[in-house]
């Protein structure tokens, strides 16, 4: 029997279990938490999830996209809160097209269930790894109940146990010429859970993605199934006229609240209580290669962990799945070239992700209340209109296609060097206001091929 193990059951590992179980493997999952579906799933620890084309993408290949449907919020665009609490709406794309709030611990619990659902797959929680032998194609681990030390060997090892992975630490690390780099950006983030109105509704919009824009720093707001709102606080830990280690006291908290946000402090004036519910986190990017050793690979995060400004942490998780799915198709499960497609293949697109995150931190934090942002991004969709065959902006080709990531920030880059020029060379505002504005796209797009 063809024999595989995972560790960690979170979203890749979930779902990587039921790519596995029905190519007709049996599947072993070692997670090192106890089952999340027998705890309270709050809101939550951890940001919300926007799932988008590459997530649905892979669900769509295993069946998976209507057990997570009624999970899922559609939300069309963003909607900018400014100091004076006025609001600025900017849809994501075409009309109609939509990134998905989904909590965190919600769309886990369904992946586990249909993990278990999926063939011959056996979840084992409290379970942590401390070590990795890669010749034996071993892993040993700790069961966190017992304190007993068990070994378990397989066909193929797959370390989906995220950023801090256990198996990358214990095994890739040690092995020669593995290179690996973590770096911290310098702010973190709290979290704070807006509450529904009394009679269950929403005190925001809940079809969008919620930002109060500050230049150095940030507010976002999702929405969740019950009414309230996971709102996430991005910001410096020190050294800025607002950070986090000014944040000391109620009052603080309160008065921080009032005169920054204070739209936001209006639907929830005793902010100042809950913000110690959850605790103060740390964002980083992770970035190693070679991606597999031996019968070992690395998926999701413990490939490619990256900041959650782009919202595709999960999709791009998700998407190692599918690309790995096929492989195993393509090349009828020989693992060695399996492996070795995959990790040539994801990791120039896990960069690009890594770097398109921290990019679309500045873009949300800053260039969102930018006038030239703005009046670029109308322009952009203008152009987009006309000519949807010649031009796709990198939101869309990033959050509404499946072009892989490198590819979507080249073309990107290329698109924003033309679009900059042309902005340079002709009054975009003014043709907007007098009319002219598609008489000038037709002039340049029948002219040149972009």
């Amino acid at each position: 029997m063809k024999t595989g193990t995972i560790v960690g059951a979170g979203l890749a590992g979930s779902l990587w279990a039921v790519y596995l179980a029905k190519a007709g493997y049996k599947v072993t999952v070692f997670e090192r938490r106890p089952d999340i579906r027998k705890a309270e799933i709050s809101a939550g620890k951890s940001i919300n999830l926007a799932l988008s084309e590459r997530g649905w993408t892979a669900l769509r290949e295993v069946g998976l996209d209507r057990m997570v449907e009624d999970l899922a919020i559609p939300m069309y665009g963003r909607i900018m809160h400014d100091e004076k609490a006025k609001l600025t709406f900017q849809p994501y794309g075409e009309e109609g097209q939509a990134i998905f709030s989904v909590s965190r611990g919600g769309i886990n619990a369904r992946m586990m269930d249909a993990a278990e659902q999926s063939g011959d797959v056996t979840i084992h929680y409290n379970h942590q790894c401390v070590d990795v032998d890669f010749e034996n194609t071993k892993v040993t681990l700790l069961n966190k109940e017992t304190n007993e030390t068990i070994e378990h060997q397989s066909d193929v090892v797959f370390a989906c146990d995220g950023a801090f992975s256990a198996v990358r630490y214990n095994g890739f690390q040690k092995v020669d010429r593995f290179n690996f780099s973590q770096n911290y950006i310098a702010d973190g983030y709290r979290e704070i859970l807006l509450p529904a109105n009394e009679d269950g509704s929403y005190k925001l919009d809940k079809n969008a993605l919620h930002i109060w824009p500050r230049g150095e720093f940030m507010l976002i707001a999702l929405a969740n199934e019950d009414g309230s709102f996971t709102c996430t606080l991005f910001m410096p830990f020190e050294n800025h006229e607002y950070s986090f280690d000014k944040l000391n006291s109620r009052d603080d908290v309160d008065q921080f609240f009032r005169e920054v946000f204070p739209d936001f402090h209006a639907m929830m004036p005793d902010v100042a209580d809950q913000w110690e519910t959850h605790p103060l986190s740390s964002l980083a990017l992770m970035r190693c290669y070679p991606w597999t050793h031996e019968n070992f690979a690395l998926l999701g995060d413990a490939a490619h962990a990256t900041v959650p400004f782009y919202g595709q942490g999960m999709n791009a998780s998700m998407e190692d799945c599918y690309v790995m799915g096929q492989l195993m198709k393509k090349h009828n499960e020989n693992w060695t070239e399996v492996f070795k497609e995959y990790q040539e293949v994801r990791k120039p697109n896990g960069d690009a992700l890594q770097d398109l995150s921290v990019h679309n931190y500045k873009v949300m934090r800053d260039l969102v209340a930018d006038p030239h942002f703005l009046l670029k991004k109308k322009f952009e969709h203008r152009i987009h209109d006309l000519y949807p065959e010649k031009y796709l902006s990198l939101y869309s080709m990033v959050s509404f296609s499946n072009i892989p990531y490198a590819e979507a920030m080249q073309k990107g880059k290329e698109q924003d060097d033309f679009i900059e020029k042309i902005m340079r060379e002709n009054d975009i505002e003014a043709r907007f206001e007098n009319d002219t504005i598609d008489e000038l796209i037709h002039s340049i797009f029948q002219a040149e091929a972009v």
